[in-house]
């Protein structure tokens, strides 16, 4: 018998409940390595496999299947997978403390996942903040796990803290993370329908539109970015943002807006964008763009 019959060789399957992970996700490891192609709805060995002895075995019932040789166990590629535990959302909400029914929505919200039509699949924000597109093996029910560095991030440390009534931000505390001189010029004086005070004249129709076509909206809202960017407004429905450029003549103004559009070009977050000539025709303008994200305005 020769050395090479003498080696033990275990399939995709038995490695992966072997290291505690996904099928799925064992195989998306051996294709971000380059190990295996996706080819006709099949996977193949690629030539760097034979690094990790990666082969082609028959069995009498099921055919042709990858394995591998039984020591890859130990391979390096496996190691941030084990050693980084990731969390669930049931987990998330017992260390935040709120209902685990209420965690997905508060993620989604944030735009860290959207919900599909089953499941919760992560987001382009998500994926930078480390959260990783599983599905259940028996359902194929899509979910997201999150990596502990989640517990520590800002936005949604602050949204827990909003929810539960324990937020402690203050006025002034928020201006800093606007520019102040916008912030001082611009003071927000104009009263909306609805009580929100805005900082122009437009802003305050746009709100009023708003809240009149019954649409929920926020103004002022942080970005669930680790830049400090405020939007003008925002809406649940839909995770739109909408920004009201009224002074693009301003070299100021104008730099601060670049820098607005590449952060949310950045994240890919649902935009839409209204200027002085938009003000005057809000009743066909907005319905239009708004219809674009899903939202009907009546």
């Amino acid at each position: 018998m020769s050395t090479t019959d003498k080696v033990k060789y275990v399939s995709t399957t038995a490695l992966s409940k072997e290291l505690k992970l996904n099928v799925k996700e064992m195989f998306n490891i051996f294709l971000i390595n380059g190990f295996i192609n996706r080819v006709d709805e099949n996977w193949v060995l690629t030539e760097k496999r034979k690094q990790i002895g990666g082969t082609i075995k028959k069995h009498p019932r099921v055919g042709e299947y990858i394995a591998w040789k039984e020591d890859i166990i130990d391979h390096s590629m496996f190691k941030t997978e084990r050693n980084d535990t990731l969390l669930n959302a049931t987990t998330l909400s017992k260390q935040f403390g709120v209902s685990k029914l209420k965690m997905n929505p508060i993620l989604s919200e944030l735009g860290f996942v959207q919900k599909g039509l089953k499941g919760w699949t992560v987001t382009k924000l998500g994926l930078s903040l480390g959260g990783k597109q599983l599905e259940y093996d028996r359902t194929g029910v899509p979910y997201v796990n999150w990596p502990n560095s989640i517990l520590q991030n800002r936005r949604l440390v602050e949204t827990i803290k909003e929810l539960q009534g324990n937020g402690t931000a203050t006025q002034s505390e928020s201006a800093q993370h606007n520019p102040v001189e916008f912030r001082e010029k611009f003071e927000a004086k104009h009263r909306a329908t609805d009580g929100h005070y805005v900082r122009s004249r437009a802003e305050m129709l746009i709100d009023n539109w708003l809240y009149m076509s019954e649409i929920a909206h926020a103004y002022e809202r942080k970005l669930p970015v680790e830049e400090d960017v405020y939007t003008d407004f925002y809406l649940p429905v839909g995770k739109v943002y909408i920004e009201y450029w009224g002074l693009e003549d301003e070299p100021k103004y104008s730099a601060r807006k670049q820098e607005k559009l590449r952060v949310y070009n950045k994240y890919g977050f649902n935009l839409i964008e209204l200027n002085d000539t938009d003000i005057l025709n809000l009743d066909d303008i907005l319905p239009k763009k708004l219809l674009v994200f899903g939202i009907k305005a009546y």
